[in-house]
């Protein structure tokens, strides 16, 4: 307590270099909060998006299927048996919130003058708004945001606004689809355009919707088969524990040649949006070694003037029978505070600045969308940042203090 107690009378004896340093440090504090505050929730919005109205948190297909995806291949189809049997396994794990059964294909989209591919979704309207509630947000029916819950009736079809808009199409309007089956038959059906999804980035913002009985009449398909089963979980935390469980089941379900016949994927291996939170979480890092070597060279600079400063000061204390390692000592613990203190007060205005974001939050547009970020800070953030910064400032004061204890107290009390 004496050490701490001298400690602190030192640091406010040379009450403007310690404010300089305890600001440095307060500055590199508070730019890696606010960054990791405005950052993961920009990546937990976006994650959000895309889990939320396009893939959900995992998707179960037949092995090899996402690998030939683009050709929407029908030759791989999930069938009634194993949709039997993949249903009762999800149906024994709590955390599956929601399942949505799909039936993805190309066909051939035309307004009776012009024609365009275009890639569809068959699916059950009720199934597909439990596993992908942010889909209703994404539809427009005749120019105006759709206020019902409603996602597809029998005989209509969404269309995404890429296509809509290059072929003049707009709610209400009739368009023929050509689709081929399996067997190579051709079948074509109008339907009624019930809205347009709005754009995207990644993967389904090109894709139409329309119903399951609908998709599975116009291939022709004699059983109830689908070729990718969306899952929605009761929180993205519980993520690796179902996909694991998930792993262990469907490994049991084996084609005759011994090989899985399901494969199971998350969100992020299916989106490129992967990659950009990849890109964040080392900028993330990045920005924390700065944060290193700004406390790391503003301690050390202050230490070490302060070592030269009080040489005399020093060999006083070693006369009169101070031992090295109570010098020592003193200079960590002045260290120890100068962290401290800057970390105390950058948390503090971290929290002050993301408690006014939360009033004031950050607007920008996505695609159509208009989106709202609302930062937020975590305790385990704020706690490893400040640990950090403390055990940095300590070891910054390391060789500096290692000096001052090993300084001969004649030669010190020489010095002017």
């Amino acid at each position: 307590m004496k050490i701490l107690r001298l400690a602190f009378l030192n640091l406010t004896r040379y009450a403007r270099r310690t404010l300089l340093t305890v600001g440095l440090i307060v500055l590199g504090v508070l730019a890696v909060l606010m960054f990791v505050s405005v950052s993961g929730s920009f990546k937990s919005m976006m994650i959000g998006q895309i889990t939320d109205s396009m893939l959900g948190h995992l998707q179960v297909h037949r092995k090899g299927y996402v690998a030939s995806i683009d050709n929407s291949p029908l030759n791989m189809n999930i069938k009634p048996q194993a949709l039997a049997k993949i249903e009762a396994t999800l149906e024994q794990i709590p955390q599956v919130q929601a399942v949505s059964y799909r039936l993805k294909f190309g066909a051939m989209l035309s307004n009776f003058e012009e024609t365009t591919s275009i890639r569809l979704n068959g699916v059950d309207p009720q199934a597909e708004l439990a596993s992908m509630p942010g889909l209703v947000e994404r539809i427009v029916v005749n120019g105006d945001q759709a206020k019902s819950t409603l996602l597809v009736d029998k005989g209509k079809i969404l269309l995404p606004e890429l296509l809509a808009r290059g072929l003049k199409l707009k709610t209400g309007d009739t368009v023929v689809l050509v689709a081929t089956n399996i067997d190579g038959s051709v079948n074509g059906q109008t339907f009624e355009v019930q809205g347009v999804l709005q754009a995207i980035s990644g993967p389904g913002g090109r894709d139409g919707y329309m119903h399951l009985e609908d998709a599975r009449a116009l291939l022709r398909m004699a059983n109830a088969e689908v070729n990718e089963i969306a899952i929605r979980l009761d929180h993205i935390d519980s993520l690796p524990s179902v996909r694991r469980q998930l792993d262990v089941a469907f490994g049991q379900m084996l084609n005759p040649q011994g090989q899985p016949v399901l494969e199971v994927h998350q969100w992020d291996d299916l989106s490129p949006f992967a990659n950009i939170a990849n890109m964040i979480d080392l900028l993330d890092l990045f920005i924390r070694l700065m944060l290193v070597g700004i406390v790391l060279i503003a301690i050390m600079n202050v230490m070490m003037m302060a070592v030269y400063e009080r040489m005399r000061e020093i060999g006083t204390m070693a006369a009169l029978g101070t031992p090295p390692r109570r010098i020592l000592g003193l200079f960590l613990t002045e260290g120890l505070l100068l962290g401290l203190l800057g970390s105390v007060i950058g948390v503090f205005l971290s929290l002050l600045l993301v408690f006014a974001l939360s009033f004031w939050p950050i607007h920008f547009e996505f695609g159509r969308q208009s989106l709202v970020l609302v930062p937020s800070l975590h305790w385990t953030e704020m706690l490893w940042i400040s640990l950090v910064v403390t055990a940095m400032a300590v070891m910054a004061s390391l060789q500096p203090a290692w000096k001052a204890s090993r300084l001969n107290p004649i030669q010190a009390l020489r010095q002017v």
